[in-house]
């Protein structure tokens, strides 16, 4: 690999002779519909300051917060209904910005006092920017919000935040990862989740809940999922204990069955909306309830006397800390956890993967390519088989890997 060193020594970068000037990447261009979302091939290509790399995107996995941003959904603390970004307080949104967290790619460049040898790396991403130097999460961004992400050919990010990864899986599965994983990882570690313990876990079709499921898994805990109809078989492929159809029926009851009588100590709640109260009813007493998201409505009815007669503990979460990134790096490595790739899309058709993704006929993750990737990095799927289909045809195929 031949490193085209720039000469002025005004300018102490390093870089691939074929980076070029410009390059092809969504941009969004304010709050709003998929309007706002402008794809465009001749955005400049970011330069690396001191201290930073920059990488050539191959694939970037899609998440709910890039729908909510983009729709201003956050609210505020005095006006649920506000449209407002998802750093409440401190505002870090600019448009045009460029989103997406979960990238995987290969350094080509890099800033002043970054070695050389780096160059070359294959890298997944830790998209969080901490603010701090210890693990608090309070002063926490992340990269697609308070800077430009990865639906773009290349992304500048710091060199710090570049994890080289040693894994034989393909870019647009390691891609599956880094957000969702590490907001489950997170979510686990606030309540202390143990071997044996007993975690009910809901949303798990999409990327975070079906990772919990995995996650579980890898520390020995068990397992329950609550899912919509049709996509209990997938979910009980991935590694539930046992899987609860949403809606069935009285929930408690339910998950009392399912469990044989045995009581649930932890719940990681992605939906939050009507059933908020059956699953704190669900927790034994001194159990713990996290929530690191709500696309059932996130605003909930909460009789407090269940809280404080139980002795219930109520955790918020929200992506994950250095440490949490680093396990799931070595997971990754080890085999312990295993991608969901429901579906792949090149970058110019985002549009359309995010309509998809919105719809949640899916099991796992999305993911976009860049159109100059696409015939490297695109094809996991040589069955033929469509969007409607292929997050249960993988998961199933995962299941059987990791058996």
């Amino acid at each position: 690999m031949r490193i085209g060193a720039l000469e002025e020594t005004k300018v102490d970068q390093q870089r691939e002779d074929s980076v070029p000037e410009t390059m092809s990447a969504v941009l969004l261009t304010g709050h709003g519909g998929l309007d706002k979302l402008v794809y465009r091939d001749d955005v400049p290509v970011p330069t690396p300051v001191e201290g930073e790399v920059l990488i050539e995107v191959s694939a970037c996995g899609m998440n709910n917060t890039d729908v909510w941003v983009r729709q201003g959904a956050y609210g505020t603390e005095q006006d649920p209904n506000a449209v407002s970004s998802w750093r409440r307080g401190a505002p870090t949104l600019q448009f045009p910005r460029i989103q997406g967290a979960d990238t995987v790619g290969r350094i080509v460049a890099v800033g002043a006092g970054v070695a050389a040898e780096r160059i070359g790396e294959r890298i997944m991403v830790d998209f969080s920017i901490y603010n701090r130097e210890d693990d608090s999460l309070a002063d926490i961004d992340y990269m697609g919000h308070g800077r430009d992400g990865g639906y773009a050919e290349y992304m500048s990010l710091p060199a710090d935040n570049a994890h080289p990864i040693r894994t034989s899986l393909p870019d647009a599965e390691l891609a599956t990862f880094c957000c969702a994983y590490l907001t489950g990882e997170h979510m686990l570690d606030r309540t202390r989740v143990a071997a044996r313990e007993r975690v009910l876990v809901t949303g798990v079709s999409g990327g975070v809940g079906s990772g919990l499921i995995q996650l579980c898994r890898a520390r020995g805990a068990i397992p329950y999922a609550v899912a919509g109809e049709g996509k209990e078989k997938a979910v009980k492929a991935i590694g539930a204990e046992a899987v609860i159809t949403r809606g069935a029926g009285d929930l408690v009851e339910a998950v009392d069955r399912a469990t044989g009588g045995d009581a649930i100590d932890v719940v990681a709640d992605l939906v939050g909306g009507p059933m908020f109260n059956d699953l704190l009813r669900l927790l034994r007493p001194e159990g713990r309830y996290t929530t690191a998201g709500a696309i059932g409505g996130p605003l909930v009815q909460l009789d407090l006397r269940t809280v404080y007669l139980k002795h219930l503990e109520l955790h918020g979460s929200s992506q994950g800390t250095r440490s949490a990134f680093n396990r799931l790096v070595r997971y990754i490595e080890e085999g312990r956890i295993k991608p969901l790739l429901a579906n792949v899309y090149k970058l110019s058709d985002f549009h359309r993967a995010q309509s998809d993704f919105m719809a949640k006929l899916f099991v796992g993750k999305l993911v976009v390519v860049p159109d100059s990737k696409w015939s490297a990095h695109a094809n996991p799927f040589p069955d033929g088989s469509d969007v409607t289909t292929r997050g249960f045809v993988l998961v199933s195929r995962a299941a059987t890997a990791a058996n």
